[in-house]
């Protein structure tokens, strides 16, 4: 029997390729893939032999085989599953990186029909701000709306405006009594000079002003906003109290992106990554209390106990149900047994495929990423869990090369990096437009900053090293080129895709995936 027969006598060698030292069998099954070249034993069992006969590939060893096809490019389905019950137009994560992703990039991404993963090199509270934002930024209703009171300065008003990207604020009492509504219009003949001193009350419009029951139909609320020639529709109550907010944005905001990302209540979606030691717990409970869509426990390797507890912890907590958990980082079989036994609802694959990681030459440890998906897929197909392809991107090519290898979606960094909605500003070298770009087990990421802490150290399971002089650094720091809007990088990276899917006769993701053949190539055959 293949792999699950009588354990290794402690006497005979040990297969340096089965991970554990207590669950390596004998296998004398005819085309096993760890028994290809065996010895036999005193005992009459079989014993891999060769340390070399697990071959690791990545994007670049391989190429897909063209075939029939009736497929045209432009109608290829992209959609794809993120987790077990989230599926994605466009199967694309941005990274969880300082430098990738924070609350303007994961925007952009639900709008393009991908999903953003917030990082977590910030606190506690600045992260469950950016998920509030995302959710803020687009809604089909806002069901609770920052609002303003009477007595408040025009100059208060103008800063929480200029916070949360809105042009106005719902005038409430303290008891939450609907009075009136502010917008830029009320604001626009008070002199700065003044703003400190006038008090909403005097400004704002409270007569005249137009309402709708909370539960109003999309086709009720658009025939208002036509009729009234308004921006925004307060929600209320039979008492008066504001329960919602609906704004004119928000329509055309469904018009432009119409595959953006969204939950049940139309607002964008968004991930969060988390750690596993410290505040891990603390900082799930803000996020999920922020409204985020998926956790992403998200270290450096995924198959450790913290990383296993935390999981096991969140998703036995009934105040997470609606939450859907990505555990990662692996890139073997076993490591993807052991984040779905947890309850994992996707899994992360990657360990150094990064272009800024090093964790391949500081520690020699990792798998090719072809091969690192195809491992971990066989263990989630099964179990009927998505697997997320993380790094070692750098075409659109091989995304449908990661599909091909058992992926569901694929996670971006440096092809993201240059983007306008990525943090950073412009660099010119030489008369070129370059972006800032760094790993998150880069010595600038992991090193403290004046008086704020990296909460980057635990990923790399180095939260107790004393001082940033005994850091052990698993990434570099460069720059990427610029490369414009978001919109136009992932309609390229798409673009690709569905000429992929169009060459292998694939009209949607699970056809890609069904009968896609990969040719392993030659130093020459890439070449050429």
């Amino acid at each position: 029997v293949c792999l699950e027969s009588t354990p290794l006598n402690p006497s005979e060698p040990l297969c340096p390729f089965l991970a554990d030292g207590v669950n390596r069998y004998h296998c004398s099954t005819t085309g096993c893939r760890r028994a290809k070249t065996t010895t036999s034993s005193p005992g009459g069992h079989w014993v891999e032999n060769n340390p070399f006969d697990f071959v690791g590939l990545t994007y670049d060893d391989v190429m897909l085989l063209p075939a029939h096809t009736d497929v045209i490019p432009s109608q290829a389905d992209t959609t794809s599953r993120l987790t077990r019950r989230i599926s994605t137009y466009a199967p694309l994560l941005s990274a969880a990186m300082d430098t990738v992703t924070e609350a303007r990039m994961a925007i952009a991404m639900a709008r393009q029909g991908g999903i953003g993963v917030l990082h977590r090199n910030m606190s506690i509270d600045d992260q469950a701000e950016a998920v509030d934002k995302v959710k803020r930024s687009e809604s089909g209703m806002i069901t609770n709306p920052v609002t303003i009171t009477p007595d408040a300065t025009v100059a208060e008003v103008d800063e929480i405006c200029g916070q949360f990207r809105v042009s106005g604020l719902p005038v409430v009492e303290g008891d939450g009594k609907l009075v009136g509504i502010i917008t830029n219009r009320d604001m626009r003949f008070v002199r700065p000079s003044e703003a400190a001193s006038t008090l909403v009350k005097d400004v704002m419009t409270r007569d005249n002003l137009i309402t709708a029951p909370e539960g109003i139909e999309r086709e009720a609320a658009l025939a208002l906003f036509a009729e009234h020639k308004i921006e925004k529709l307060p929600l209320v109550d039979p008492s008066g109290r504001l329960c919602g907010l609906i704004t004119v944005k928000d329509f055309d905001k469904s018009e432009k992106y119409p595959h953006a990302t969204k939950d049940e209540q139309g607002r964008l979606r968004v991930a969060a990554a988390i750690g596993f030691f410290g505040d891990a717990w603390d900082r799930a409970c803000e996020l999920r209390d922020a409204g985020v869509d998926v956790l992403v426990v998200d270290t450096a390797n995924g198959d450790s106990s913290g990383v296993i507890d935390i999981i096991g912890r969140v998703k036995a907590d009934p105040a997470f149900a609606e939450i859907d958990i990505v555990g990662g980082n692996v890139a073997t079989r076993e490591g993807a047994e052991a984040l779905i036994s947890a309850g994992v609802d996707a899994i992360k694959v990657g360990v150094g495929p990064g272009s800024i990681c090093t964790t391949r030459v500081v520690a020699g440890v990792g798998v090719p990423q072809v091969t690192a998906v195809w491992e971990a897929s066989r263990a989630a197909i099964p179990a009927g869990v998505p697997v997320i392809a993380d790094g070692g991107l750098q075409y659109s090519g091989d995304i449908a090369k990661a599909f091909v290898a058992g992926a569901d979606s694929v996670m971006l960094g440096s092809l993201l990096a240059g983007t306008d909605e990525s943090p950073g500003d412009l660099v010119f070298v030489d008369g070129k437009q370059f972006k800032h770009y760094r790993g998150m087990g880069s010595l600038s990421a992991l090193q403290r900053r004046g008086e704020k802490t990296s909460y980057s150290r635990d990923r790399y399971f180095q939260a107790d090293v004393p001082s940033d002089e005994q850091l052990i650094a698993e990434g570099i720091e460069g720059q990427v080129p610029y490369r414009g809007p978001l919109g136009s990088v992932v309609y390229q990276l798409l673009g690709g895709l569905r000429q992929s899917m169009f060459y292998t006769g694939a009209a949607t993701i699970e056809e890609l995936k069904a009968k896609g053949k990969f040719v392993r190539i030659t130093a020459a055959g890439l070449k050429e």
